[in-house]
């Protein structure tokens, strides 16, 4: 099982960025995609996750409304789309394979590298 997360950068507040979540070695229909962040100093933080065999979605409440997670069925691929990025906002971000279910939001099974977001003028 592979998972690697790809996508940060530096963006204004305002802005948008859309992460990637290369996921191999496990049928992704049986399983949600996690995304998760921790910026310095906190606790680890579930923000969206797919139920990727029916494409049901939760999210955190500080970023329903902004982020979109979704997968492109072309590819084993999960995206997560963050728009109106705040400062908050800046931390590493994380992929997982997590349950097919509301608990995808607190825990992963495996998890892949991070990415680092940062939101700054």
């Amino acid at each position: 099982v592979q998972l690697q997360a790809s996508g940060g950068g530096l963006v204004q507040p305002g802005g948008s960025l859309r992460l990637s979540c290369a996921a191999s070695g496990f049928y992704l229909d049986y399983f949600g995609i996690g995304w998760f962040r921790q910026a310095p100093g906190k606790e680890r933080e579930g923000v969206a996750c797919l139920r990727v065999g029916d494409r049901v979605t939760y999210y955190s409440d500080s970023v329903k409304g902004r982020f979109t997670v979704f997968r492109d069925t072309t590819e084993n691929t999960v995206y997560l789309q963050m728009n109106r990025l705040k400062p908050d906002d800046t931390a590493v971000y994380y992929c997982a394979q997590a349950p097919p279910d509301r608990r995808c939001l607190r825990t992963g099974i495996r998890w892949g590298q991070g990415t680092l977001v940062t939101v700054s003028s």
